[in-house]
């Protein structure tokens, strides 16, 4: 997952909404969006080589979600990022608890930041600097590189999503903010390291790529009346749409049911 967009309590009937896309090689194996067979509870896809998780929302609110932090180099590490992200929907922990635990830990995991949170609070980990924190109400855009760095693609979500949920924006609205395309100047891309081609590559919202690409578009969604949904537009090579899954969780309802 590499470009999120946090709405913390800024639509009172919406008070938790997510936006997310994982960019990731297309020749690694994933699961697509499904209730879990640990906890039947937690619904998100799957990472099928480490066996972690991207993304993931639980249906007593917790939630979850974790990024790469872009690298010149690949490093081995102990731990799959992924791992952050199914441990703590799996487990039984208090938000802030982990997140002061995963931030302790941070060396055995490569470079990350993560974000988790329940129905009360959200709370954000910077897994370079091994720092955690709490997430004030408003909204909270992070990607690959430190939190909250203001590149090209974090502004635009984070401008085009200030307008959707002013106007009322449905899921499919602001689901559509994820699949933007636009290539900003080269002057305004940051220098992470990669070289000028790899940064134009990487420097849209959505990244269209026949190796490594957008993988998947996610929005989760909790509202006021306590309804939980999670949607997940998947795609392949060259950003061709190979499908949508959508869970919804009604308030009492024994198990996740596609919407």
């Amino acid at each position: 997952m590499c470009l999120v967009l946090l709405a913390h309590r800024v639509d009172p009937r919406r008070p938790l909404l997510l936006l997310g896309n994982r960019d990731e090689f297309h020749a690694r194996p994933s699961a697509a969006a499904a209730p879990w067979p640990e906890d039947p509870r937690v619904v998100g896809g799957r990472d099928l080589q480490a066996g972690g998780a991207w993304l993931g929302l639980r249906a007593d609110g917790h939630f979850a979600v974790v990024t790469n932090r872009r690298q010149p180099q690949l490093q081995t590490t102990p731990r799959s990022r992924g791992a952050l992200v199914r441990d703590y929907l799996l487990g039984d922990f208090d938000a802030a608890d982990f997140a002061a635990q995963a931030a302790r830990e941070h060396a055995v995991y490569g470079p990350f930041n993560l974000l988790l949170g329940d129905a009360e609070a959200a709370f954000g980990v910077d897994g370079v600097s091994g720092r955690a924190f709490v997430l004030e109400p408003g909204l909270h855009v992070m990607s690959n590189g430190p939190w909250h760095a203001r590149w090209p693609k974090t502004e635009r979500l984070r401008e085009g999503a200030a307008v959707q949920l002013a106007d009322g924006a449905n899921d499919d609205a602001l689901l559509d903010l994820l699949a933007d395309t636009a290539q900003p100047a080269d002057a305004a891309l940051p220098d992470t390291g990669v070289g000028l081609e790899r940064e134009r590559l990487l420097a849209p919202i959505f990244i269209r790529g026949a190796d490594y690409g957008t993988r998947a578009c996610s929005l989760i969604r909790v509202n006021d009346d306590g309804i939980r949904v999670l949607r997940e537009r998947r795609y392949v090579r060259d950003g061709v749409a190979q499908g949508e899954a959508r869970w919804r969780r009604d308030p009492g309802a024994a198990r996740w049911a596609p919407d």
